[in-house]
């Protein structure tokens, strides 16, 4: 995993002058309860000052920062930098722990352990030196167990909500999306291929939830465990609030423990929790888009999902498919087999379930969309 520049805390939530305010500001966001999971906009710094101001009333308890690492001798540096020229004032402790590097991680870590105790901010560091490492979950679940912080923030290899890219032109799209969110999409758009709302690295929360929602999935490579730890935080009624300033980098590369993880994987986890939050609210709804997308999403809905939330078209501007008529579910062993409508989305009735992608069409199907009027999160999900 790459490491991620920390950018420095904002001065002004917690300087003396300001810190009534900052208070005011804690109280806040701290009332939406302990199930806020917050994110930052990055620059070339990553500041928990705003997370902190905006999740904890009590400025006085101890923030954790966790930092699972493994073969990142590439990036400690520059990350553990970021950490030392925070500018917080309250208690912040760096927890470490290095999945079975094999490069100079750990002799980089223990460099800079002196460095940044001497600067006031405590480090505990472990890990193991087994053959092969054990994953990012273990490595967050352990880096955590080993912390003492009443607050969790979490710094890894990807970096950002409101992101700046390094380099600045890796995945144009996704940056575009994370970037544009509304306070509602946040958890509107949990559902998208896009994965999490708030991007894992700047998520900020209280032990105590961390500790009622569970664990990271240890599964190892290939396992989505972000992913999974945002889901089951929804399911136990967490919130979602981000920090809109630009605070954090977001650094893309080929090794990342994301590319280990399978597409199928994702959008099998996807599916199934569609099928169990957001179908049995409705009755009936339409899959947008006849082609490929949408083909595929019928095709893996359950047939209970299927039967009981009621597939009852697709739609589509394509006029081949409109013209066609209709969708038969060939490969099942329901009889007769299903044969679904395709109509133009003019003519469709909500509520749909979207999977057009987004901001590849020139703004034609954001255009469609918007000519319809409807409510994002009661007449319509994205599933792209």
């Amino acid at each position: 995993m790459s490491m991620p520049c920390l950018p420095h805390f904002e001065k002004r939530l917690t300087s003396r002058g300001n810190r009534k305010r900052s208070k005011s500001r804690s109280k806040e966001c701290y009332e939406l309860g302990e199930g806020c999971a917050l994110s930052w906009k990055p620059y070339s710094g990553f500041s928990v000052g705003q997370a902190v101001a905006c999740a904890n009333e009590h400025v006085d308890d101890r923030e954790s920062i966790i930092l699972p690492v493994h073969n990142a001798e590439e990036w400690l540096d520059e990350c553990l930098e970021s950490v030392l020229q925070q500018d917080f004032e309250g208690s912040m402790e760096l927890s470490v722990f290095d999945d079975a590097s094999k490069d100079n991680s750990v002799a980089i870590i223990g460099r800079w352990k002196g460095k940044l105790e001497g600067a006031g901010i405590p480090v505990v560091i472990g890990g193991h030196d087994s053959p092969s490492p054990r994953g990012v979950g273990y490595s967050k679940n352990q880096a955590v167990a080993q912390s003492s912080g009443t607050y969790l923030c979490f710094l890894d290899s990807i970096i950002g909500c409101q992101v700046r890219r390094d380099p600045p032109d890796s995945t144009a799209r996704y940056t575009r999306w994370i970037n544009q969110l509304a306070p509602d999409q946040l958890l509107t758009q949990v559902f998208t291929s896009h994965g999490p709302t708030v991007i894992m690295p700047t998520w900020f929360c209280s032990r105590a939830w961390f500790s009622h929602v569970g664990l990271f999935d240890q599964g190892g490579q290939g396992v989505p465990e972000d992913l999974l730890f945002f889901y089951e935080h929804l399911r136990k009624g967490g919130r979602v609030v981000r920090v809109d300033q630009s605070l954090l980098v977001y650094r893309y590369h080929l090794h990342a423990a994301t590319h280990s993880v399978l597409e199928e994987t994702v959008w099998t986890h996807r599916v199934r929790f569609l099928e169990e939050q957001a179908l049995p609210h409705w009755a009936t709804f339409t899959i947008w888009n006849a082609g490929k997308q949408g083909r595929r999403l019928y095709r893996s809905l359950t047939a209970a999902s299927r039967c009981k939330a009621g597939v009852v078209a697709f739609c589509d501007v394509d006029e081949k498919k409109i013209k066609r008529g209709f969708y038969c579910h060939e490969d099942t062993q329901e009889r007769p087999k299903p044969r679904v409508p395709i109509l133009h989305f003019r003519a469709a009735r909500p509520p749909f379930v979207i999977c057009v992608k987004l901001d590849l069409t020139g703004g034609e199907f954001e255009d469609n969309l918007r000519s319809l009027s409807l409510r994002e999160g009661w007449d319509f999900l994205h599933f792209s």
